[in-house]
């Protein structure tokens, strides 16, 4: 099932309910309303019926030639009927449509009873297609009431001691009103729920039609191994912002495959050369007996070229190494203004020691750092600004405070970097196209290691310089307290 289908089925179930529940409550409060009328409108016909009982001491009168009753005249269905009953259930008067009422007349003798039922009070039954009520009127209790005494006398004719009104309503035409009402909300509920399931399909497909088209260019491009981004869709959404980061992943990722493809040629390159030095060595020995002293220096440039070769397969390990994957080194605190000139008298000694100069704060400059790889970081960038600057020339390593930070800085007077140089500094196996017309040593890994080193120190790692004026690494650590 497709995403457009879902959406749409979870869209009509919720409007259908909706619907449903907002037709079963206006369908009950329209059916309440409506019956709720009916019984109003017998209670309001009860109350006439009791207002034109004329209320003596000695009886209670029914006189109708007296009053006009306007009741009960029309002998259409929705109109009311009315009788009056004496206390022994006969009939005293009656509406003149009572007799007319289609089908079964309105019944006069009404199931239950209403002792009891007084002033406004009514008792309503459901009967075969008519609604009743009636309500009961009894002299002792309106003297009672009245706080009169009743007449001794016997009453006389048109009088009673007690009378029985009663009133009656076709329900036909409000149950009839009560199913137009009905089949009314279900018809426009049904027509609602057809027109959104209509619209809402045209548009769920219309909405989603860009991830069609973005899943269709994918498996395009998949198949034809294109590494192009996606298209964007000019829809001004989160879908526009999904193929855009999508297609920014993609160009990471794209850049990463190149900066592996390159580095395995150039990995394969570089191991090849001294292996194929080795053999080439060993071969030329071995054609003819030689005397000790070739065998030496044959084990001499042997011994070279594998020193060469365990650098940078050592280098290689290391930077293959995925920062997510190796687990971070274990960190110490490390005065820095302290470390290197202990870092320093390593070099004592060697060729050009005299060359390097120590320049910083006094004061302690901590960071946390692990020591060993800190320090291959220094000495590869020492090794690097000896390398390409002239004997005699200073190499100056400086340490310095700044707030929050901690930097380290080797800075030399060599042949400096142009600006392509430097930004291309840290790539493996990078080496700039100066530095082989000099002759210089090395295979291009000792940069791209001091960078994986400083950025696994949470550090950063930068390169200024001008063709010719020299060049300067600074190094920036996150500053730390010696009791850390």
């Amino acid at each position: 099932m497709s995403l457009a289908t879902r959406l749409l089925l979870y869209f009509l179930g919720t409007l259908a309910v909706v619907l449903l529940a907002f037709s079963a409550t206006l369908y009950a409060l329209g059916r309440s309303y409506l019956h709720r009328g009916l019984d109003d409108h017998m209670r309001r016909t009860l109350a006439a019926l009791e207002a034109a009982v004329h209320f003596e001491a000695d009886g209670l009168e029914w006189k109708p030639e007296e009053r006009r009753i306007t009741m009960g005249v029309d002998p259409a269905i929705d109109q009311v009927r009315w009788a009056i009953q004496d206390g022994r259930g006969r009939v005293v008067d009656r509406s003149a449509n009572w007799e007319s009422a289609p089908g079964p007349s309105p019944p006069l003798a009404v199931p239950g009873t209403l002792d009891g039922a007084e002033g406004d009070a009514a008792a309503f039954s459901n009967h075969p297609g008519w609604r009743v009520g009636r309500r009961r009127l009894r002299l002792a209790e309106m003297l009672r009431q009245d706080g009169r005494r009743p007449d001794p006398d016997e009453p006389d004719d048109g009088e009673y001691d007690e009378l029985i009104l009663i009133a009656a309503l076709a329900p036909g035409p409000v149950d009839a009103g009560v199913a137009r009402l009905g089949l009314t909300l279900a018809a426009a509920s049904a027509s609602t729920w057809l027109a959104c399931a209509a619209l809402g399909g045209r548009l769920c497909r219309r909405a989603l039609a860009p991830i069609a088209r973005l899943a269709a260019a994918a498996r395009a491009k998949g198949d034809a191994d294109d590494q192009g981004g996606l298209p964007t869709p000019e829809t001004g959404d989160e879908l526009e912002e999904l193929a855009g980061a999508f297609n920014a992943l993609l160009e990471r990722r794209r850049e990463a495959l190149e900066r592996q493809r390159r580095f395995a040629g150039d990995a394969s390159h570089q191991l090849r050369t001294p292996i194929a030095g080795m053999l080439s060595l060993v071969d030329v020995v071995r054609r003819r007996p030689r005397p000790a002293e070739e065998y030496e220096q044959t084990l001499d440039q042997v011994r070279r070229e594998a020193a060469r070769l365990n650098q940078i397969v050592e280098s290689l390990l290391f930077l293959a190494r995925a920062e997510s994957e190796a687990d971070p080194p274990r960190e110490e605190p490390i005065d820095l203004a302290a470390w290197l000139p202990e870092l320093l008298r390593r070099w004592d000694g060697r060729p050009r020691a005299s060359d390097l100069g120590l320049a910083g704060e006094s004061r302690p400059v901590w960071v946390r750092a692990h020591p060993p790889l800190l320090a291959q970081a220094v000495e590869n960038l020492i090794d690097n600004a000896l390398k390409y600057s002239e004997p005699g020339t200073p190499v100056v390593v400086s340490v310095r405070g700044e707030p929050g930070a901690a930097v380290l800085s080797v800075s030399d007077r060599g042949c400096g970097l142009t600006e392509e140089e430097r930004d291309a500094a840290f790539e493996p196996f990078y080496r700039s196209p100066r530095a082989r017309l000099l002759g210089r040593g090395g295979v291009g890994l000792g940069l791209s290691v001091v960078q994986r080193i400083v950025r696994a120190s949470r550090g950063t790692i930068a390169v200024d310089g001008v063709p010719g004026g020299g060049s300067r690494f600074t190094i920036r650590l996150p500053a730390a307290d010696a009791a850390r």
